[in-house]
């Protein structure tokens, strides 16, 4: 995909589009018994209209649904589409239709598993389920000197108890992520109790029944914690992704061309999302992982290595050749 998050690298997700022109440049003269495709996506991130895989969902025509989103700025995910010269017309004819031999997508492990275990490629086995939700505290503001502690409805401070809710318990969860990535509180000064405050939720795993357990602990210790500061909650549901394996015979093709080309491939769960876990809806789908070296992503100092970069091609190009001599089966 070619887009990104506020302040990242020059990595996430450019690089696997640059690996498949690569692939594609590789296999020029070589007759293959199906056609090799480059897909670049839009809008992965979900920064803009806040859900995530809108380009995706047009090839796998789920997006409709999506059309009326708002970003920031009041333009919908329609207008946006209007804007750029494309009508929502047309969404039918982006859909992918007939038979497919599958999806392949070159990513950076965004995280350490790949450092840890001195390989440049992993392959992929599942991408982790997803929660996305917005969290709306109302209290009443009030002055900071003269409203006792007793007496306070401090949405903030029921908010601030969420956060940390969300942390502990993802803690004592193995494999559990939870994340709150937006906090803001109204009216905004140092000597107003805050009357609103407003966060995010981003919760993943790779089994949907314990992220599911998870989500439904952190919304009671939210009611709680509002209840018990007189404060109101509202719960806004913005994404439910289910985890998503990939396709075993790619990803046994995956170990195959590692193994020809001399590479370790390790197994690995992407916590990320991905286009492919839409695209799996449709057709078999892969992901290859490039070793991330410093283990940061969406942060400027995202790195990827040349070596490592040089694998992932070798073992692309030796994926499609596997798969060709397979008659794309």
């Amino acid at each position: 995909h070619v887009d990104t998050v506020p302040n990242a690298g020059a990595f996430d997700g450019v690089l696997g589009v640059t690996l498949a022109f690569a692939v594609a440049g590789a296999l020029r003269d070589t007759p293959l018994p199906f056609a090799l495709e480059l897909l670049a996506f839009s809008e992965e991130e979900g920064v803009r209209f806040g859900v995530p895989f809108i380009g995706s969902r047009a090839l796998t025509g789920t997006l409709e649904p999506l059309l009326t989103l708002e970003d920031a700025r009041g333009v919908s995910v329609r207008g946006a589409l209007e804007a750029y010269g494309l009508s929502p017309a047309d969404l039918p004819g982006a859909r992918v239709t007939g038979p497919s031999v599958g999806f392949l997508e070159f990513h950076i492990e965004q995280g350490p598993v790949l450092q840890a275990a001195g390989a440049s490629v992993g392959v992929v086995s599942a991408i982790a389920g997803q929660d996305r939700l917005l969290l709306d505290f109302v209290g009443q503001a009030s002055h900071a000197g003269t409203t006792p502690m007793a007496h306070r409805r401090d949405a903030l401070a029921a908010a601030a108890r969420f956060a940390v809710a969300a942390e502990d318990l993802a803690r004592s969860v193995p494999g559990l992520v939870a994340t709150v990535g937006v906090m803001s509180a109204r009216p905004g000064a140092i000597n107003v109790i805050p009357g609103e405050a407003h966060c995010t939720l981003d919760i993943r795993h790779e089994h949907d029944p314990v992220r599911a357990g998870a989500l439904d602990t952190l919304l009671a210790d939210a009611r709680r914690f509002a209840g018990e500061r007189g404060v109101t909650l509202t719960v806004t549901h913005k994404m439910a992704q289910p985890a998503v394996p990939m396709a075993p015979a790619f990803r046994d093709g995956l170990r195959r061309a590692a193994s020809q080309v001399g590479q370790l491939a390790p197994d690995l769960v992407s916590g990320a999302g991905h286009d492919a876990m839409i695209l799996a809806d449709v057709m078999p789908a892969a992901m290859l992982f490039l070793r991330s070296p410093n283990a940061l992503s969406h942060h400027p100092d995202e790195m990827a290595e040349p070596g490592d970069v040089e694998a992932a091609l070798r073992v692309g190009v030796a994926f499609v050749q596997d798969l060709a001599a397979q008659g794309g089966r």
